[in-house]
């Protein structure tokens, strides 16, 4: 196998049955699918466990007035992360920026555990954003270089199946630890589990997948990539921090907080012309319609996900176990769904799966607000959120197969930053967005017992959240996820009228290696 051709390159063409015999788990790929879909499986852990010890960790350092910026500050830097990855993968391959964001998540998390103030501790959780958004971005890359064509929705599905078992035991687990070791050791402990699978990964991954892409261009001295290349990351800056002036405009509903949302959208605007593909924001056939719906998708789910626990609690007086355990289900399902749009029949259906899902994704969002009805009951909900999830993966994987199909091999990492930047910026805009509606439609927080859920002041008292500023967000995350399916009929990239229409069925032309109208240059 050639050590840097990709996709379905990887195969010699000459053997068809070899190639319709390989799977993932084949001696020639399972070392590189162990060490990706275990690197995976930890940033899963991740984030559930973290999720879990921020309270004690932010009462501890006496920083519950910041306690949002430490996970604002994660999401905002990763968008630097995801661009400059990008950049390097298209350079270099994806070897760098994987191994340099596995160290730099690792430090943020170190730092973050040993810190002894709030701010120390929101340094390294923006420490920790940087190497995330560098290690997914090269993941992608990954994935396009190193597997073939027909192997990478399986790849994608076993993405998705690594976030069921921490999703289920990730807050147990982290729980116990900082209640009986210590809220420390919950960011301490995780970096000394990627130890292995980067030792298992690395030595495949550096024969197959390491160097610049194939025809990526070496002619010239690279001045003139290393100069995009810098302007690129310029704009991911002007981009993190036109998210991080929203997200505090957000917070701030008073009249001196439109001054820094009007430079936060400014910042935004100018940035995302390059940073996001030719047509996105207007939804151009192909590509561009491809990076937006992802974060269509992510942000409405996203969204209305975050709601349903505070909702249960304060609307039908759930415990915060309970409330939690009406997701618990999501996660394998999800991982289902992600399941089910691996199969090989389905691939010529791709684009109408996408279709599918957004429609259920839309369905069960639309119905989540009928929790706020008495007779109706609890598990009604949990169903219509597992349909949800069900929806989501069918359409964040089919997505990412879409992507890496429509990418020429020197512009994968670009475009794959562009779309985990779509997915991160649509997450923080839409939070910021209906964080400030809820506020202002008199949506408020209430005090949480460790054991029993909502105090004296829970579900139906003085201090409960309004149902109308619940209904309001999910509204507004129905309207999104009702016009992601729009967008999703406009997957596939429009033919030419020319006479030689096959000539557009690769991404790639194999004569001159120059991007087709499916990868769509940026601006």
């Amino acid at each position: 196998m050639s050590a840097t051709e990709p996709g379905p390159a990887a195969v010699p063409p000459d053997d068809p049955a070899t190639r319709r015999r390989e799977t993932v788990l084949s001696s020639t790929h399972r070392p590189l699918t162990f060490g990706i879909v275990s690197v995976v499986l930890l940033i899963a852990f991740e984030a559930t466990a973290v999720g879990t010890a921020m309270p004690l960790a932010a009462d501890e350092l006496d920083g519950i007035p910041l306690y949002a910026y430490a996970f604002s500050a994660f999401f905002t830097t990763s968008v630097v992360g995801m661009v400059a990855s990008g950049q390097w993968c298209d350079r270099r391959g994806p070897l760098p920026p994987l191994t340099t964001g596995i160290a730099l998540f690792a430090g943020g998390l170190l730092l973050s555990g040993t810190a002894g103030s709030m701010w120390l501790f929101i340094l390294g959780r923006a420490v920790q954003g940087v190497g995330g958004g560098l290690v997914i971005v090269a993941l992608y890359v990954t994935v396009s270089r190193a597997f073939p064509e027909q192997l990478r929705p399986t790849v994608m599905a076993a993405f998705a199946a690594s976030w069921v078992v921490p999703s289920v035991v990730g807050p147990l687990i982290s729980g116990t630890v900082a209640e009986q070791l210590g809220w420390r050791w919950v960011f301490l402990g995780i970096p000394a589990l990627v130890a292995l699978p980067l030792l298992v990964m690395l030595p495949p991954l550096r024969r197959r997948a390491s160097g610049p892409p194939p025809a990526s261009g070496t002619a010239g001295d690279g001045s003139g990539e290393r100069g995009e290349g810098a302007r690129r990351i310029r704009l991911a800056v002007a981009a993190a921090l036109g998210a991080g002036l929203l997200q505090y405009a957000g917070q701030d509903l008073r009249w001196s907080a439109l001054p820094p949302a009007a430079a936060g959208l400014v910042l935004l605007a100018r940035s995302l012309r390059v940073l996001l593909p030719r047509g996105t924001l207007r939804a151009a056939r192909g590509l561009p319609s491809v990076v937006l719906l992802r974060g269509m998708a992510a942000g409405s789910f996203i969204v209305a996900e975050s709601f349903v626990p505070l909702m249960l609690v304060t609307q039908r007086g759930l415990s915060v176990t309970l409330a939690g355990l009406t997701l618990a289900a999501g996660g394998a399902l999800w991982a289902l769904g992600s399941f089910a749009q691996s199969r090989p029949r389905l691939e010529p259906h791709r684009e109408r799966l996408v279709v599918l899902g957004m429609s259920l994704v839309t369905v069960a969002v639309g119905c989540t607000p009928l929790a706020l009805v008495e007779s109706v009951p609890v598990w009604c909900l949990a169903l219509a959120m597992g349909i949800g999830c069900f929806g989501m993966g069918l359409t964040i994987s089919s997505l990412s197969v879409l992507l890496l199909r429509l990418s020429a091999p020197q512009a994968a990492g670009r475009n794959s930053a562009a779309l985990q930047l779509c997915d991160g910026l649509s997450n923080v805009l839409l939070l910021a967005l209906t964080g400030a509606l809820f506020a202002a439609l008199g949506g408020g927080a209430v005090t949480v017992t460790g054991a029993g859920g909502a105090d004296a002041t829970g579900a139906g008292g003085p201090d409960a959240a309004q149902p109308t500023a619940f209904a309001a967000v999910y509204a507004v995350s129905a309207v999104v996820a009702l016009a992601g399916v729009a967008v999703a009929r406009r997957l596939r990239p429009e033919l030419p009228a020319g006479p030689e229409p096959a000539k557009r069925r690769t991404p790639v032309t194999e004569a001159t290696q120059e991007p087709t109208e499916a990868a769509v240059p940026t601006e």
